[in-house]
């Protein structure tokens, strides 16, 4: 199926399963199709925080929770309309996450594991707050007199109508954003949360927006169920069963397909009501989690994972080569630009310092860069070089120092920010997202970085202009993994040019290349130059370094040692002492 028909697939197969109860079934099919589309939501909300961005996490059971005792208490003692109540547990339950994730989110070592346990203890402690307050207060809530809504010719059909549209909408919302510039910023989290930032998304507010969604759908959920049930509890709301089942059910499905859960959510469902239905129970229990287990071991990536790899489906994650369009701005070929002389400042740098745990690695740095110039950093291993880089870049926090890029101060802003204000970088070693094809993560810089384009379809367009550029253009579809070190080091390249900076930062991007390679890169650098592109270029391969640089500025131990013409430079006695020692009788 096209992507852009799934959307309408799927409100198409809603519309049909709303038909059901019209068809006078019995009431057993209606609370089946309730349970298999209450764990849908609930795994396919769990997903959008987890699956997608990475953040793993053990509290679903809290904000599900959330939206149980929103409308339960709504309805049962402030008699609510029920129907209404469902907004209510929807934000309640966002509310919550936010609330948690603003202050989780912003420490930096909250990560895996960690946050997995910080969500889990949430589930408690809102089951000790609701237990040990009026909100429940130990004997439970009853619902049996909140009237069910008149949706369908019965209180059951009438529920059920309820979760298959909230099912409808969740699935809706996981396409859309799946498919969309949210969703790369998502995903590119979830492979290097670091590199990007660095790439300009905003990571702390993108990872809060999925919380919120998240939580929104599983509170939407509570709601509903804690009519279904009609007495709730903290014991049987505030337990590890929903945590624990939505992840099998994503795992099982695949978390990074946005239909993963959801299959994984039916086919968990049908194991489960095929042995508890029987003399099984425990058997059931054992056997699911055996599934589990294997496959965790031997496809890890999921059902929709497996038939992803094998070329199924790719048409419904968006993956088809874009058409390519004539480039707005031709690139020139090496030696067709005009250099204009370099005399005004793009990056002005004063006073720099850097220190990690008492070691100074910058120490009162201050240099310009001049609009259109390749100036290059050279020092001995650990002068300062990348870290540098990494400071100007946003990787890291300046000590101290002032960093101004076309007469606005940058220094101390998120790395995102600084991405937006033109300034792009590559990496020493290579860091792409591993698990997004090399078009995607190109596109991701052309979205976030930059002038920052607004579509997912927008930045694949212009990838693919410098892929083409960087003769990766064959291997747009594949992983990062696929490629060897030169196109990796040519994705960086490309990841870089693709938010057309006004600054590029080369990190030893010839590390590691063969004589024939390092020359490609070199001319790719100068046409990188010749359309008007500022290169600072940090790089040990002198020959590179001699033809390409305008200028030099060398490192020592964290400060400037020398500056000037690339001849000049290598001349001087102190940068001789510097790479050579000095000699001694």
């Amino acid at each position: 199926m096209n992507a852009r028909r799934v959307p309408a697939g799927i409100v198409a197969a809603g519309l049909l399963m709303g038909a059901l109860p019209f068809l006078k079934l019995p009431a057993f099919y209606e609370s089946f199709l309730y349970l298999a589309l209450f764990w849908i939501v609930l795994a396919t909300s769990w997903n959008i925080l987890s699956g997608y961005a990475g953040y793993f996490s053990f509290g679903h059971g809290a904000f599900f929770g959330a939206g149980v005792y929103t409308s339960a208490t709504l309805a049962a003692k402030f008699n609510w309309p029920f129907l209404w109540t469902l907004p209510m547990a929807a934000l309640v339950a966002a509310a919550i996450g936010v609330g948690v994730g603003a202050v989780v989110f912003r420490v930096r070592g909250v990560r895996g594991e960690v946050f997995a346990l910080l969500t889990l203890a949430v589930t408690f402690v809102l089951a000790t707050i609701v237990g040990n307050t009026p909100i429940d207060g130990g004997p439970g809530v009853y619902l049996n007199a909140v009237p069910v809504p008149k949706l369908g010719p019965s209180p059951t059909s009438s529920l059920y109508l309820m979760m298959l549209a909230a099912a409808v909408v969740t699935l809706l919302a996981s396409w859309a954003i799946r498919h969309s510039r949210f969703g790369a910023g998502l995903f590119a989290i979830h492979d290097d949360e670091d590199a990007a930032e660095v790439m300009g998304v905003p990571t702390y507010r993108w990872k809060l927006a999925a919380l919120a969604v998240s939580c929104a759908l599983a509170g939407l959920a509570g709601g509903i169920h804690a009519l279904f049930i009609s007495y709730v509890t903290t014991a049987e709301t505030f337990n590890l069963t929903v945590p624990l089942t939505v992840v099998l059910m994503s795992i099982l499905g695949g978390t990074r397909h946005w239909a993963g859960p959801a299959i994984g959510a039916v086919a968990i469902t049908c194991l489960l009501f095929a042995f508890t239905g029987g003399e099984y129970a425990v058997l059931g229990k054992g056997v699911i989690g055996l599934i589990l287990v294997i496959g965790i071991l031997f496809m890890p990536e999921g059902v929709m994972g497996k038939l992803r790899r094998k070329g199924i489906g790719s048409l419904s994650e968006g993956a088809a080569r874009p058409h390519l369009h004539p480039h707005p701005n031709p690139l020139p070929q090496a030696g067709e630009g005009v250099r204009q002389p370099a005399s005004e400042v793009l990056l002005r740098v004063n006073g720099l310092s850097k220190s990690f745990r008492g070691l100074k690695a910058l120490s009162n740095v201050s240099l310009e860069v001049r609009k259109g110039e390749i100036l290059g950093l050279l020092g001995p291993n650990g002068s300062g070089k990348s870290t540098f880089i990494n400071v100007v870049s946003g990787h890291y926090l300046p000590n101290g120092g002032e960093v101004w890029l076309d007469g606005r101060n940058i220094a101390g802003l998120p790395a995102h920010e600084i991405a937006r204000a033109g300034i792009a970088r590559t990496y020493q070693i290579p860091r792409p997202f591993a698990q997004m094809s090399v078009l995607d993560n190109v596109a991701v810089a052309a979205m976030y970085a930059g002038r920052g384009l607004p579509s997912l379809d927008a930045g694949r367009r212009e990838a693919m202009q410098w892929l083409e550029f960087t003769h990766l253009a064959g291997k747009a579809q594949s992983l990062p993994g696929e490629l060897n070190l030169h196109q990796r080091k040519f994705l960086e390249l490309a990841r870089a040019l693709a938010s057309r900076p006004k600054l590029v930062l080369l990190d030893e991007v010839l590390c590691g290349l063969t004589p024939t390679e390092i020359q490609s890169a070199v001319e790719q650098i100068r046409r990188i130059r010749d359309q008007g592109t500022t290169i600072v270029f940090v790089e040990h391969v002198m020959d590179a370094v001699m033809a390409l640089t305008d200028r030099l500025v060398v490192f020592d131990q964290g400060s400037m040692l020398a500056e000037g013409a690339p001849r000049d430079v290598m001349q001087s006695p102190a940068v001789m002492s510097a790479y050579l020692g000095v000699a001694h009788a």
